[in-house]
């Protein structure tokens, strides 16, 4: 295995003034705090801006997708977060949900990342989130633009529902729940 395998190469192009939603379960609040590190410089390069929002765990963060992308102030969002396998079964739970609500949010025509770590130890989680190692972050933040610049590319209409508006936030970070506070990473 590569010392490195974080996105290479430039990020994928998309439209002037483009918006992504960095939307974080900091349950776990160093893994976070890199996933962040690494999509925020990801989006940067892009030349996209990013806004964030923390929700309590990673079940949350599909939700906070769907009423974000309800506000139409979106064209693309990034779910980050990590899960660390524990002693019961509510680790595939939050897993497979959260992923399963990404996936659903994509399918209706969503531009989104999933970069929720789903992991067993929280080594292989430091390694993962790290900007300087697999990068994570980055590459959800990728994901998320490939989708938007697809979007643009093929002339796609916004999702079904979506609204343009052109509230700005009072803050680039919105808390809704402290870490540690969730019932779940």
């Amino acid at each position: 295995m590569a010392e490195s395998e974080a996105p290479a190469g430039p990020p994928p192009k998309v439209p002037a003034g483009t918006r992504v939603l960095l939307v974080v379960a900091p349950f776990y609040r160093d893994i976070a705090d890199l996933l962040i590190e690494g999509a925020r410089a990801r989006l940067k390069e892009a030349g996209a801006s990013a806004d964030l929002v923390e929700v309590p765990g990673a079940l949350e963060i599909p939700g906070a997708v769907a009423l974000a992308a309800g506000s139409g102030r979106y064209d693309g969002y990034v779910g980050l977060g990590c899960v660390i396998r524990g002693e019961t079964t509510h680790y595939e739970t939050v897993c497979e949900e959260s992923a399963r609500g990404l996936m659903d949010l994509t399918l209706k025509g969503e531009a989104v990342g999933n970069g929720i770590l789903t992991v067993e130890t929280r080594k292989q989680a430091l390694k993962r989130a790290n900007p300087e190692k697999m990068n994570k972050g980055a590459g959800a933040a990728d994901a998320a633009l490939a989708l938007i610049a697809l979007r643009a590319h093929w002339g796609a209409p916004e999702p079904v529902g979506a609204r343009r508006s052109s509230f700005a936030p009072d803050s680039e970070h919105i808390v809704v729940a402290s870490a540690g506070a969730g019932r779940h990473g």
